[in-house]
């Protein structure tokens, strides 16, 4: 390779460092929120910095602690739920298919918009 091949090549990885770094430690421009679903319709709206337990029926329970959701039990036979570990970042969520249970981290700004907004 040339010389020019190589300042190309480091100048490209240079960005997609920077662009990865600026995505991996950015910070939520609002409070973070944990967004429960059953069936398609909002249990309920939490905050991520309090700490407490959810219970979802007979079938669910997440417990929200130090700024991190999780699904803490659930009656579903494979558990996938219950061993998927714990959220905290904005569109990360934890499914329990069988019980049709979504837990997801939504930011402030994000929970109270539509798909389009004009």
């Amino acid at each position: 390779m040339k010389r020019n091949d190589l300042i190309l090549a480091g100048a490209i990885l240079a960005v997609a460092a920077v662009i990865l770094a600026f995505q991996f430690f950015r910070q939520g421009n609002g409070e973070q929120l944990v967004e429960i679903s059953v069936d398609g319709e909002v249990f309920g709206t939490y905050d991520l910095t309090d700490d407490q337990t959810i219970k979802i029926g007979n079938t669910n329970r997440v417990v929200i602690e130090d700024g991190a959701a999780r699904m803490e039990w659930a009656d579903c036979p494979d558990q996938i739920c219950v061993n998927h570990r714990a959220v905290s970042k904005n569109g990360e969520s934890i499914i329990c298919l069988p019980n049709q249970v979504v837990v997801t981290v939504v930011s402030s700004e994000e929970s109270g918009l539509d798909a389009v907004a004009q």
